[in-house]
């Protein structure tokens, strides 16, 4: 581990089950943005998504953020815009991928971005991974002053299933439970997070398109099962086809071992592109009920969309 490297790749949720209560662990609420570490160094902040591309440039209202910081340090925490009250993912997501300063710095004026720190990853001149999660907050508590561009996660002991309650009431996400001793095990997926989802959301790649009436565009859907990409329906695109047309490339065949029906005048594109779908529910076929597409994203390897057990 080298902090002059920023190679750093974050520890990440490795289960997703109901709401539970457990005096062995705490509970926050879960962020709809972007996963981002910060190290700040002299009090200058460098923001990396989980792949280590630099958010810098796309988020340059949170350029002073380090001065917010006491010393030297790596934070692990989610960054995220909030529109008319809630957290919006479509915000985060345009920005992310616009590349016009003006542009960005239009959207940074009227929808700005905020940090919210829930891990500390090293401290003045030590890392802290080995330490268990409670010591680790404990450091993380000293050293962020707060303004409204960067915050401290809050969280609660043992009354996940009360904050959960809370989540749906106000229509979130929900929440994230995590072990109090657990350590910070880098790059790995780790049982000791434990994901409790009020919104079903689902990371899919991209495999084709078609064109409908009256300008409507309809993605078509695929995940991993093992090595093999396996249909799962469609979703309407609330972005411009321009966009979709920019940022990939046709394929003359068809992805998947079986051609699925309804797709005869798809025009298939390599499966390198990921978006995020919001659903109902899974149908019994496999599908998803009432899908709505909330964005293309850029920190996520077609490869890590694998097909969930059902």
């Amino acid at each position: 581990m080298d902090f002059d490297k920023r190679d750093i790749r974050p520890m990440l949720i490795g289960v997703e089950q109901p709401a539970f209560d457990d005096e062995d662990y705490i509970y926050e609420w879960k962020m709809d943005g972007v996963r981002c570490l910060v190290y700040v160094d002299e009090h200058k902040a460098v923001l990396q998504n989980k792949r280590g591309l630099l958010l810098n440039r796309k988020f340059p209202e949170l350029k002073d953020i380090g001065k917010q910081v006491k010393h030297r340090c790596i934070l692990d925490g989610e960054l995220y815009i909030f529109k008319d009250g809630i957290n919006d993912f479509f915000e985060v997501q345009k920005r992310t991928l616009t590349s016009d300063p003006f542009k960005i710095r239009l959207h940074a004026s009227k929808y700005p971005a905020t940090f919210t720190a829930f891990d500390i990853l090293y401290d003045k001149d030590q890392f802290l991974v080995d330490l268990p999660l409670m010591k680790r907050k404990q450091h993380l508590s000293k050293i962020i002053k707060e303004n409204e561009r960067i915050n401290i996660s809050r969280y609660i002991e043992k009354d996940g299933i009360r904050l959960f309650d809370l989540a749906k009431q106000h229509g979130l996400e929900g929440i994230v439970a995590k072990r109090k001793e657990s350590k910070y095990h880098m790059d790995k997926r780790t049982k000791e997070w434990i994901k409790c989802k009020n919104l079903l959301d689902d990371d899919f790649v991209i495999t084709g398109y078609i064109l409908k009436e009256k300008g409507v565009v309809s993605l078509v859907m695929a995940q991993y099962d093992h090595q093999h990409l396996t249909y799962m329906g469609h979703v309407s695109m609330g972005v411009s086809l321009s966009y979709l047309q920019t940022h990939s490339k046709k394929s003359e065949d068809c992805p998947f071992d079986i051609y699925p029906e309804g797709n005869e005048n798809a025009i298939w594109i390599k499966p390198f592109l990921v978006g995020t779908v919001k659903f109902m529910e899974y149908t019994k076929q496999g599908g998803l009920r009432q899908p709505v597409f909330k964005g293309f994203r850029d920190d996520k390897l077609p490869e890590e969309c694998m097909k969930k057990a059902q």
